[in-house]
């Protein structure tokens, strides 16, 4: 009795022990987090204080623009454009934080010298002429300076920060949320940053990116006790200040392939490996995926932040029986027509007619269509789903209706089984519909000659390709419209808004007597007089495959398109347009230039394969 009673005794003091030894580990990791917690306040506090403190510079330097604008001095030039570049540095280093936690008030500051124009219904229709540092930087670098009109615009630009700066709160912010701004940082540098998107005039791109990146170090400082791996912290510092260094570079001969090659690619390789070493859990996915470690790849796009129907995964079971659908005639009024009669595999989603038949516009490749903000050229759908309703109710289309095409689905057994195992009430509208969405969503390969060089799977591309995507990235300004990764409208690295531009696109080949075609675009839908002419701008993906070209198919070659745009769009060939949005200005290319460019065009054609894999439907 008394052994074992002894060794009852010591069992339980053993356990207690125990129990003692991991209530101290539980403590000191309760304790451990909340002084991690409040490391990450103060870190913060500390971001807020350095971009409240860049705010201000920006808003006295833009006070003191104003004020040199205001007086009556011949000598005010040179005072003038020393406090536009000391502003603009300012607004450069607080874009990182700004762009995040204010995006509206950002592209307000940051929009480019063309009316803004705001189309809920035909009866809330709002004009609103430009504002921000775009168009100052017109301004002060004219031949002629307008210093009533800088003065307004930087008393305008001025007032809407000192509200921005009153408004400022980041300390209840989380680890996450600065890694975000970390990531947007780095990818808005890398596709528009030093394409010269926001410097139209002094193509200041690559110092202003610069700027970026120095904040960004900054920032950076005030999370280093979030490293549990010192060598992680020291690589940021390393690639950030090669980075800043390698951007010193000229912007008409910057390399800005291997820059997102050597530079961008291996931070957002660290900022993968930051947030494991953080162990940070984010609440949801923003447009990038948080595994994403190359711009040029299959896996960096959440398909769901382009959705606002909310639609689901996107399930490989679901996207092979879309493709069924989308090829079925049988689903059209006729019996003869499915889209893929106007969207043909073989020429990347496209017909290769100038206008598909019955229709008065040429057929858009459906390519990437998933990565957009607005559908059909004149975006008049904001789905892919609304776009299917309106090409089947559409007279010259499938000339039919949703309930008649869901009841020529239901008579088919094989599509009724499908459907029954996919979809919970198996073959209703709200599913054909989706079942289509998704087989056109799937076609977002991202496996082009290019796609496969800039991510580093080989290293294929010639010279004059890479020659021809700097060119495209930089002095031909193609990049500052068609936005890489997906060169479409769709603007970077929020990708919420996908842009339409008015290019004064002719009837005709004649540069000699061209006249306006006389297609009036987004007009057609609200009546809006600024917006004739305006069509959303497409993807050049797969671009080698998709001739003609334009909206009405006006061009056959890609040489000819080239040369349009070198002559400065349709203010190049005679057509005067008072909103044209494409500078009017001559690029200047040369031929070989011109065969560069083309030359690029080429390696963005997709590999053929099948869709990928994707999540199961079960």
């Amino acid at each position: 009795m008394f052994s074992r009673f002894r060794l009852n005794k010591e069992a339980y003091f053993m356990i207690s022990l125990f129990a003692l030894f991991i209530s101290c580990i539980i403590v000191l990791d309760s304790c451990s987090q909340r002084n991690r917690a409040a490391d990450t306040t103060v870190a913060f506090q500390e971001m807020e204080e350095l971009y409240v403190s860049d705010l201000s510079a920006c808003i006295s330097a833009l006070d003191k623009l104003k004020n040199s604008a205001s007086r009556n001095n011949k000598d005010v030039i040179r005072p003038m454009r020393e406090h536009y570049q000391k502003a603009r540095m300012y607004f450069k280093y607080a874009e990182l934080v700004l762009s995040f936690i204010d995006t509206e008030n950002f592209r307000f500051l940051n929009q480019p010298n063309i009316l803004k124009v705001e189309e809920e219904d035909q009866t809330d229709i709002k004009e609103k002429e430009p504002s921000g540092f775009q168009v100052l930087e017109e301004l002060v670098y004219a031949d002629s300076v307008d210093r009533a009109e800088v003065a307004k615009h930087a008393a305008l630009m001025s007032n809407r920060l000192k509200l921005i700066r009153s408004n400022t709160q980041l300390q209840s912010y989380q680890a996450y949320h600065f890694l975000w701004i970390l990531r947007n940082g780095i990818a808005r540098v890398a596709l528009t940053g030093i394409t010269g998107f926001d410097s139209p005039v002094l193509e200041a791109s690559l110092q202003e990116s610069a700027f970026a990146y120095k904040r960004l170090k900054r920032y950076l400082s005030y999370f280093k006790h979030e490293f549990k791996d010192e060598a992680l912290y020291q690589a940021w510092n390393q690639q950030l200040d090669q980075s800043m260094e390698s951007l010193k570079g000229d912007f008409a001969s910057f390399d800005r392939y291997s820059f997102i090659k050597k530079h961008t690619h291996p931070q957002l390789e660290l900022w993968v490996k930051t947030q494991q070493d953080w162990e940070v859990e984010f609440p949801f996915t923003l447009a990038f995926n948080h595994g994403a470690t190359s711009l040029f790849s299959d896996s960096t796009f959440n398909l769901k932040h382009f959705d606002d129907l909310k639609s689901g995964d996107l399930a490989t079971e679901k996207v092979l029986l879309g493709k069924q659908l989308f090829n079925d005639p049988s689903l059209s009024i006729s019996g003869t027509m499915s889209c893929g009669s106007c969207h043909q595999e073989n020429l990347a989603f496209t017909d290769g007619m100038a206008k598909s038949v019955g229709q008065t516009r040429n057929s858009p490749t459906m390519s990437y269509a998933g990565l957009q903000r607005g559908f059909f050229y004149d975006k008049r759908s904001g789905s892919l789903e609304g776009q299917i309703v309106a090409v089947v109710n559409n007279e010259t289309e499938f000339h039919t209706s949703l309930e008649a095409m869901s009841k020529v689905v239901k008579q088919k057994p094989t599509y009724q089984q499908q459907f029954e195992a996919l979809y919970e009430q198996g073959a209703t509208e709200v599913n054909i519909r989706n079942a289509i969405a998704s087989y056109i969503k799937s076609l977002s390969p991202f496996n082009s000659k290019f796609d496969r060089n800039i991510s580093g799977k080989e290293q294929s591309l010639t010279e004059r390709e890479i020659r021809g995507f700097n060119l495209f990235m930089g002095k031909a300004k193609c990049a500052t419209c068609h936005f890489a990764p997906v060169f479409n409208g769709t603007v970077p690295p929020e990708f919420t808004e996908t842009e339409m531009e008015l290019l004064g696109v002719p009837a005709a080949k004649d540069t000699v007597n061209a006249k306006i075609d006389p297609d009036l675009g987004r007009y057609n839908l609200f009546g809006t007089e600024s917006r004739k002419h305006f069509f959303k701008t497409p993807t050049l993906r797969n671009v080698a495959l998709t001739a003609p070209y334009m909206h009405n198919g006006v061009y056959t070659t890609l040489e000819e398109v080239m040369d349009f745009y070198n002559r400065g769009g349709g203010a190049g060939i005679g057509i005067q347009l008072e909103h044209q949005t494409l500078p009017p200005d001559a690029l200047s290319l040369t031929k070989q230039e011109i065969k560069d460019i083309i030359a690029f065009l080429n390696t963005l054609t997709d590999q053929n394969s099948k869709p990928k894999q994707l999540t199961s439907a079960k």
